[in-house]
Order: C-alpha cells, then sequence, then structure tokens
C-alpha cells in the first residue's frame, strides 16, 4: 500500500537530524538536495528497512543497486509531504496531475507573457504583481475540446476615420487577435494553413528573472512544452517557401534548437543569427557579460527562399569602406574609388563571356586568382584593369557612389537596442527596434501578398513594421490593449507616426487593421479570480462560478461549500489556484460549433462576422 510506504519512510528519514526542522516536520527541499547527491547516510537508513529496501533498490547482476530515480519521483510526488494546498485540493475532488510533462501531449497553458507587467503604468519587473500570475498544464487525458476552432467577436476596424464597425473580413486584411494564442493558432489553422510566408517571434526567454516566473516556476521542461505546442501549429500555417524567425537567449537557445530540429528537421535550420544588442558590463566578476541574442532561422521545406540584404552605413561596414578608396576625387565625379576582384567564371568550367574572352584572357581550368603582381593594362573606359600574366584575374573598378553595401551576414552589429528617451520608447520590457524586424521582414519577404504572423506580440513592433513597409500581418497577444500596446501603436501609425523607420520609408500613414477577441467563458472567471483583491471577492466569484462556469469534473462542489473554513486558511495566491484550477480548461473561450446556443448569447452581428470568417473551412 502507498500510505504504508509513505510512512515507512518518513519514519526512517525523520531519524536524520539533517532533514528535520526544529518544528519535528521533514524538510522536502532537503531530502531532494541529498537524494540527487546519492547521500550515504540517507541511503543506507533506506536499505535498512525491509519495506523500503525492496521498493528502493534493484537487482542487477546480483548487486543490489539503489533506484536514484524511483526515489526522487516519490519525494516529489505531492502527496508524500503534502502542502495545505495540495491537502485542501486532494480532499474536495482535484486529484494529483499525473507526473507533469513526460513524453506524451501535454499542453501548457499560460496567462501572462512576457510582456504582460505593463499593467496600469508599471514599467519596472519588480513592479509586477506576482499574485496573478499563472499557467496551466494538461495532461492528454484532460483535452476535449481544448483545440476546436473559436468564436471571435468584439470586431473593430482601425483606418485614418479611426474605429469603425466591422462589416466582412477581406482575406487581405491585417488582424489583431486577442487571447490565449495557443488557442488562437488552432482557431486560424484550418484557414491560413500553409499561407503564412513569415513568422518571427520573441517568446519569454524564462531567465528565472524575467516575467515568465509564474507561481509554479516555469521551468526548463514546462517552458520548451509550452514552445513545442505552439511550434507545432504555427509549422502548419507557413507556405511551402515560409521561414521562421525565433529570438532567444542562451538560457534556452540551445535546447531550442533541438526542438526546432524534432519539428521542423534538422535539414531545414538554415542559420543562427547573432544579434549584439549592448556592450559587456565591465563589473562582471563571475562570468562574461552576455551582449547579444540568438535568432533561430528555419524553412519548412527545402523550397524556401530568402532575400540578399545589404548594408552599408555600420560602424564595421564605413571601416570597410575606408580601407578600400582613396581620398582623391578622380575628375571630381566620385567620392573615391574601390578595387574589386572581377566576378568568376565557374571554376573548372571555361565560360564563352566575352569579357572573360576579351584580349584572349579566359578563365583558367581552377578559376581565377589574385596575386600581388602589377596591374598594368585596363580597356579604354579605364573599368577593366588585366595583368601580364593571363592567368591572373582581371580587376574591374568601382566608385564608392556605385557601391551598394555589404552582404548581410549572420552577425548583426549595426543594429542597436532602443534608446529610452527616442520617441520609439514605449518603457515596454523586451521591446524591440523597428530596424530589426525591418531586416527581418525585408529577408523574408517580397510583397505585399506576402502575410507575416507574430504570436507573441507584445509592445507589437512587428505589425508596426510590418505595416509600414506594406505587409499583411497577424498578430496575437493575451495582454490587455492599453496604453502602449499594440492597438494603440498601430492606431499612431496610421494616423503618421514618425518613429522608428517612419523617416526612411518617407512614412506619412494610412492603412487600417481589424481587431477581436476570442470569445471568452471560463477564462472571464479566470480574470476575475487574478484580479481579486481578498477572500471575500473570491467566494462571491465562486458562488458565480457555481452558477455559470464549466467546473471541473474533478470538483466536488458540497465538498468545498462545506470546507470554507479550511479555505479561508489558505493564502490569497492557493485560494485563487484552487480556483482557477476547478474550471474546465477545455471551454476557456467559447466554441464555434456552439455559436447558436442560447447560453452564450452571442449577438447576430458577430454570428454573421464568424460565419463569413470561416466560411472557407
Amino acid at each position: 500500500m502507498v500510505e504504508d510506504l509513505v510512512r515507512a519512510l518518513k519514519e526512517v528519514l525523520s531519524k536524520d537530524k539533517r532533514i528535520v526542522s526544529s518544528e519535528g516536520e521533514l524538510l522536502k527541499n532537503k531530502i531532494v538536495e541529498l537524494g540527487w547527491k546519492l547521500d550515504e547516510k540517507i541511503v543506507e537508513n533506506l536499505h535498512k528497512n525491509k519495506e523500503l529496501k525492496k521498493h528502493f533498490f534493484k537487482k542487477i547482476d546480483g548487486a543490489l543497486l539503489f533506484d536514484q530515480n524511483k526515489f526522487m519521483k516519490f519525494i516529489d510526488n505531492k502527496e508524500f509531504l503534502p502542502d495545505s494546498f495540495t491537502s485542501f485540493k486532494n480532499k474536495i475532488g482535484l486529484t494529483k496531475e499525473d507526473n507533469f510533462l513526460s513524453k506524451g501531449g501535454e499542453v501548457v497553458l499560460s496567462w501572462a507573457y512576457k510582456d504582460c507587467i505593463l499593467e496600469g503604468g508599471m514599467t519596472k519587473e519588480d513592479q509586477k504583481r506576482k499574485e496573478v500570475f499563472f499557467n496551466e498544464i494538461l495532461a492528454p487525458d484532460q483535452i476535449d475540446r481544448l483545440k476546436d476552432i473559436k468564436v471571435l467577436t468584439n470586431f473593430k476596424k482601425y483606418n485614418k476615420n479611426g474605429e469603425n464597425k466591422v462589416k466582412e473580413i477581406k482575406p487581405n486584411d491585417n488582424l489583431i487577435i486577442k487571447g490565449n494564442n495557443l488557442l488562437a493558432l488552432y482557431t486560424l489553422r484550418k484557414k491560413f494553413a500553409g499561407k503564412i510566408k513569415l513568422i518571427y517571434i520573441d517568446p519569454p526567454y524564462n531567465t528565472g528573472s524575467d516575467s515568465f516566473g509564474y507561481n509554479d516556476s516555469f521551468n526548463h521542461s514546462t517552458w520548451l512544452t509550452f514552445m513545442k505546442n505552439r511550434l507545432e501549429v504555427a509549422r502548419d500555417l507557413l507556405r511551402d517557401d515560409g521561414i521562421i524567425f525565433i529570438q532567444a537567449d542562451n538560457n534556452e537557445v540551445h535546447y531550442l534548437k533541438i526542438l526546432m530540429d524534432e519539428i521542423f528537421g534538422r535539414d531545414k535550420f538554415i542559420n543562427e543569427i547573432i544579434w549584439k544588442r549592448k556592450f559587456g558590463n565591465a563589473n562582471e566578476t563571475k562570468r562574461f557579460a552576455t551582449a547579444f541574442d540568438n535568432i533561430l532561422l528555419y524553412s519548412k521545406t527545402e523550397n524556401y527562399n530568402i532575400n540578399l540584404i545589404r548594408e552599408k552605413n555600420s560602424k564595421h561596414v564605413k571601416e570597410y569602406i575606408k580601407n578600400r578608396f582613396t581620398r582623391k576625387d578622380i575628375a571630381g565625379k566620385y567620392k573615391g574609388r574601390l578595387w574589386m576582384p572581377y566576378p568568376l567564371a565557374n571554376p573548372g568550367k571555361p565560360t564563352k563571356n566575352l569579357i572573360y574572352e576579351y584580349k584572349g584572357y579566359k578563365c583558367p581550368p581552377k578559376g581565377w586568382r589574385m596575386t600581388k603582381q602589377t596591374l598594368t593594362k585596363f580597356d579604354k573606359e579605364g573599368r577593366l584593369y588585366f595583368p601580364e600574366d593571363k592567368k591572373q584575374r582581371i580587376q574591374e573598378k568601382k566608385f564608392l557612389d556605385e557601391y551598394d553595401g555589404q552582404p548581410v551576414d549572420t552577425l548583426w552589429q549595426d543594429i542597436f537596442v532602443i534608446n529610452s528617451q527616442s520617441k520609439e520608447s514605449l518603457d515596454f520590457i523586451g521591446q524591440k527596434p523597428e530596424d530589426l524586424l525591418k531586416r527581418i521582414i525585408l529577408i523574408g519577404t517580397s510583397n505585399k501578398n506576402d502575410i507575416i504572423l507574430d504570436y507573441h506580440l507584445g509592445s507589437g513592433t512587428t505589425a508596426v513594421v510590418a505595416h509600414k513597409m506594406n505587409r499583411q500581418y497577424i498578430g496575437i497577444e493575451q495582454l490587455n490593449y492599453e496604453e502602449n500596446g499594440s492597438v494603440t501603436r498601430l492606431k499612431n501609425v496610421i494616423k503618421g507616426d514618425p518613429s522608428g523607420i517612419s523617416k526612411e520609408l518617407n512614412w506619412k500613414g494610412g492603412g487600417e487593421f481589424v481587431y477581436c477577441e476570442l470569445m471568452k467563458w471560463n477564462e472571464i472567471f479566470i480574470d476575475k479570480v487574478m484580479k481579486a483583491k481578498n477572500h471575500k471577492e473570491l467566494i462571491k466569484i465562486w458562488n458565480e462560478m457555481k452558477e455559470k462556469a464549466f467546473l471541473s469534473y474533478r470538483v466536488k462542489v458540497s465538498e468545498f461549500d462545506s470546507s470554507k473554513k479550511e479555505f479561508a486558511e489558505l493564502s490569497l495566491e492557493n485560494q485563487k489556484k484552487f480556483l482557477i484550477k476547478s474550471l474546465d480548461m477545455n471551454q476557456l473561450y467559447v466554441n464555434l460549433s456552439e455559436i447558436e446556443d442560447k447560453l452564450y448569447n452571442i449577438s447576430r452581428e458577430d454570428k454573421e462576422l464568424n460565419n463569413k470568417f470561416h466560411r472557407e473551412l
């Protein structure tokens, strides 16, 4: 019996003073620490107990070995040394979850993204209200209709005339969708499968100190599952020639690379781009300062294409030009001159190109070679130079005002973070410069028919830049679009916002976008719970939940109502956590299949717009 095993284990461990508090309680964290270290005293004490020896030791080739993994899993089980929340939860029917995130199909839901901490004017990481951040992990057998297409509501169209009523949604409309991004992606999947040209995401980095630090630590494996759930859908949305950029830092990027190899295929990896975004901190003493972000670039198939980008205004390219141009003008016409190799013919394959055959110069079998030999001959235009040795490479003279710039490689040193005093700055943690998104969009798209998707929209930079560059875009985010949100930014862009890349593009305003939301149901109660300030408010919300919400089948309402005193003894954080866990996570939003259900009171206008939006399904 598990109960007998728990009792025996507690009895044995209680004899070790190192893992017992002054109040006589076992210290679970200390047990875990010593267990991972294979502490001799703990292993010896377990071995002496016949029941524990049978359970935590195994024979291999006649030798009796301690099964560390089995022991650690048992210790980690919340039925062993349960906290008050777990005890209360189990008492009224919310039985413990299976081991989190095994190799099955778990789904990670979340109610806070990287930029969501900016509520009510907050601008700093340490000002966030920790009690309102939650995440939920659903085991495969818990998932029912979670991924069904959802009803969209609260439609608005914004253009130069301000906010307008939406009468239809055209195929080329720009979209901003508010709601859980995983469920929004599934809602878009059938309509947009195989239609997205470029995906860029800047997801939470999971640093342990950023705003992805939920009440239950958003640990490494959970973060990877969170990413996996969304990337699997994102891949379906990409066109065959589509590409995806994912920005990360060195906390998770190497694990993310393996995850991307698994989802997209190792052969679909194109590049890892290093964006140098700052200088190192001179006060670092334990390690080198991190001065860059990583951007992984993958394709969906082998049929992808990327556009060559050149740049000539960065510091290192200007240095390159300075070292290769003369200071003297030629006939006052040019700023300088540049000696560059003339384009090579295919090595080993003599070409019929007359330039290479000019004056008897032909491509050598191994291609043209460069030497230090003095160039003594040139053509009538003074542009082509020919060495005495006809096996040497022909050179062409180019001038500074003809110079297109250096091709961009994987080290991006010429794009800088946003100056906090600039008009572009929104005091928004994680905000990326418009120049960065401009380059990514230029690389990944060619015209206004190419659709760009960002499902971690945050401050809205992707949508803002796509709008200014006349590209179609879809943005998804769960935060409330208040001051400095993406909707506010886009409205300013339509009015002619002069910040960021506007001057470079001669942006004067215009365009439009459609805003809509996933229609909430159980999510309504999550919002209320997260905003509650005290126990009294939570009890009021619980009474409303009993009437209107879809509760988990595990919840025993009568048990809860008879245990309100024990519930009141929990911390406010745990009270909130319990009420959220009481909800059926398959019913966060209203499914499209239930659009005619009178329970949801969906308006005629919303029904018509949903039918039009999903009519291709």
